[in-house]
């Protein structure tokens, strides 16, 4: 899912606009593109002035960025394995004004790796992620290895991101990530290991099942998981052969204008 808007192009790189034009993008033509996913993620991540908050496969900083936009005074760091998305990542934490630390690092890395970078144990208070999610099984290997490796999963992709996120965790430490609606069964049981106090918010095309489903979770929380009414991005078509409109709350949070109820704490 995209959003791009008033875009101006410059090589293989595009400016687009976010959060209703309030946070400008740098990212390539092609490959892997930020896009309502990232918007979503930020708007559900819960983060006060003073946190460290630590964005894992960052891409060109769109999630990490937008909530720096909303949230001011946080220290946040952005971790993406891809050298030239971090580049363009710091690039446009500077085109925004938003100050930001770039780390080029593989989540899957080891403690040492992470220590190395500046992200050992116990030292961030939020953690946001949106790794590669599709199934190699389902999915089509795309040419353009930078766009496979953003979209599809290995076996254990989901289990080692949250690991190193419960690795580098405080306690109390907020997990904040965004996944597909079908695989909720392996995100229960991947934060059964360490985290608790879950909150599930499904997010639908249409009405439909859900597409994808965002879930924040407490390094050592103890309280009893809550299901969220889902997030409708469109509402179902008027008559049979009319188009589905944008949904007007969803609109709103993918314009910066409002939160999910994820990010409230």
């Amino acid at each position: 899912m995209t959003e791009p808007s008033d875009v101006t192009q410059a090589g293989d790189v595009t400016e687009d606009g976010f959060l209703g034009g309030r946070l400008r993008l740098r990212q390539p033509k092609s490959g892997h593109r930020a896009g309502h996913d990232a918007i979503l993620l930020a708007a559900a991540t819960a983060a006060r002035e003073g946190d460290r908050v630590v964005d894992f496969g960052a891409g060109v900083g769109a999630a990490g960025l937008a909530v720096a936009r909303r949230v001011a005074g946080i220290e946040l760091v952005l971790v993406e394995i891809d050298r030239r998305l971090a580049e363009l990542a710091r690039g446009n934490a500077v085109l925004n004004g938003l100050p930001a630390g770039v780390v080029v690092l593989d989540v899957e890395s080891g403690p040492e790796q992470f220590a190395a970078c500046g992200l050992p144990p116990d030292s961030a208070d939020v953690v946001l992620m949106n790794p590669p999610f599709n199934d190699p099984a389902r999915h089509r290997a795309s040419p353009d290895k930078a766009r496979e490796r953003a979209h599809v999963a290995s076996a254990t992709t989901l289990e080692n991101w949250i690991h190193a996120a419960r690795r580098i965790l405080k306690s109390g430490g907020i997990l904040t990530l965004i996944w597909r609606a079908d695989a909720l069964a392996g995100i229960l049981a991947a934060l059964d290991r360490g985290f608790g106090s879950l909150r599930i918010l499904p997010v639908h095309g249409d009405a439909a099942p859900a597409i994808r489903v965002l879930v924040s979770a407490v390094k050592g929380g103890k309280a009893p998981s809550a299901l969220y009414p889902g997030l409708m991005l469109n509402e179902a078509p008027a008559a049979e052969n009319s188009s589905a409109m944008p949904n007007r709350s969803a609109q709103e949070i993918l314009a910066g204008l409002k939160t999910l109820p994820l990010a409230v704490r």
